[in-house]
């Protein structure tokens, strides 16, 4: 196997999508899926291959190999490995075929970040410490952050970037061109290392395809920016994926604002407007079942001791005032449970005479309930009906 090397094709053309290659070794492994199920596999090694595999923060190619589906593609050392579920020969001729739109918008994500990262470094000194870009997300992690002011000035550049058409170059320096040259990612490696260069945004070490120009990115658009590790992550998208973005939240947009009886340009004061009503509605109902379990209190004779309420639907605000009421009032246990058989019940249980932290321990180890507090008070959840409750509590 040390022996064994696979031409990388892909970085002689990325936009190839079509290669024939021979089999060097097939050897039948198993292969875990992400919801650990286990199957049979066959891990192909070729003389060369257009299938850029897991490298660098990016997902490997998809596509197929001898009409087979290529369902994952690693690289150990020089040699690159294709995972199929259907065996070779030694010696096989195959062909091989690169899924260009899946090749095509990676391309446009990876590019896109270079432009981002070299002009944050120039710009700012902020250091890009992890990138990640699979068919769901696209990250990178900085170690420092820029403010929102500046984070939208970069995204402007970037585009302007774009439109400038810049070539983006490829290639592999001399070990003596390499020690003179000043780029990104500079680490020790054994061999040839290829430089990534977009002409006065970036210079990077960097084993992934690339579009031509960076016209190709289509688009840069961030997505999210969040505190990750004392910096930055900021998530965003290029070309056909931030358009694939934009239109469905375009479509989000439009059916808020259909439903909503109200256009697109009034729809975030809109919903602002509604979410204040909301907010009065509900306050206005607490106080409605305050005033209710406040009358339901006073129906309780004064010298009843343990006092529990059962009811559907009152929030831990309202829970919480009811419990201070019939502490005051009575002696023993007092707590108000808010839920149903069905759904288990969210409780409070306060008490001046019986130390609360003794009735958890009970609950927990009859029901299994969920909660604690202190002497005076405690809270939590149980899933057991009301009957078993009173029975547990002995009143």
């Amino acid at each position: 196997m040390e022996e064994m090397k696979t031409k990388k094709l892909y970085d002689i053309d990325a936009y190839d999508t079509e290669f024939e290659g021979t089999v060097l070794l097939c050897d039948e492994v198993i292969s875990v899926d992400t919801e650990g199920t286990q199957k049979v596999c066959y891990e192909v090694v070729l003389d060369k291959t257009l299938f850029f595999p897991e490298e660098g923060g990016q997902t490997p190619d998809k596509g197929t190999l001898g009409g087979a589906e290529v369902i994952d593609v690693q690289i150990k050392g020089d040699v690159i490995k294709h995972y199929v579920e259907t065996a070779f020969s030694i010696g096989d001729s195959v062909v091989g075929k690169i899924d260009w739109k899946h090749r095509f918008f990676n391309m446009q994500q990876h590019s896109g970040e270079h432009l981002f990262s070299g002009l944050a470094y120039r710009k700012y000194g902020l250091r890009n410490v992890g990138f990640h870009l699979s068919n769901q997300i696209v990250t990178m992690d900085f170690d420092k952050a820029l403010s929102e002011n500046e984070l939208k000035e970069m995204e402007w550049e970037i585009n302007e970037a774009i439109v400038a058409n810049v070539e983006i170059k490829t290639g592999y320096p001399t070990k003596e061109e390499l020690s003179k040259l000043e780029y990104r990612s500079k680490i020790e490696i054994d061999g040839d290392v290829r430089i990534v260069e977009i002409p006065g945004y970036d210079i990077c070490a960097c084993c992934a395809p690339h579009v031509h120009r960076t016209g190709e990115i289509g688009i840069f658009k961030i997505q999210n920016v969040q505190n990750y590790k004392g910096g930055m992550r900021i998530s965003f998208l290029c070309g056909f994926r931030a358009l694939e973005e934009y239109r469905k939240k375009a479509s989000i947009i439009s059916e808020l604002s259909g439903s909503l009886s109200t256009n697109q340009d009034n729809l975030l004061e809109y919903v602002n407007k509604l979410k204040t009503q909301v907010q009065t509605l509900k306050t206005q109902l607490s106080n409605t079942k305050q005033t209710l379990m406040e009358s339901k209190i006073a129906e309780i004779p004064a010298d009843q001791k343990d006092v529990i309420f059962f009811e559907k639907d009152i929030d831990v605000p309202v829970m919480r005032s009811v419990v201070n009421k019939l502490v005051e009032q009575h002696e023993g246990i007092c707590g108000v449970f808010v839920g149903s058989d069905e759904d288990g019940y969210n409780y409070i249980i306060g008490s001046k005479t019986v130390d609360c932290r003794e009735v958890a321990t009970k609950l927990r180890e009859e029901l299994n309930a969920r909660g604690g507090g202190k002497s005076q008070m405690i809270q939590g959840s149980v899933e057991v009906a009301k009957d078993v409750i009173i029975t547990t509590l002995q009143i």
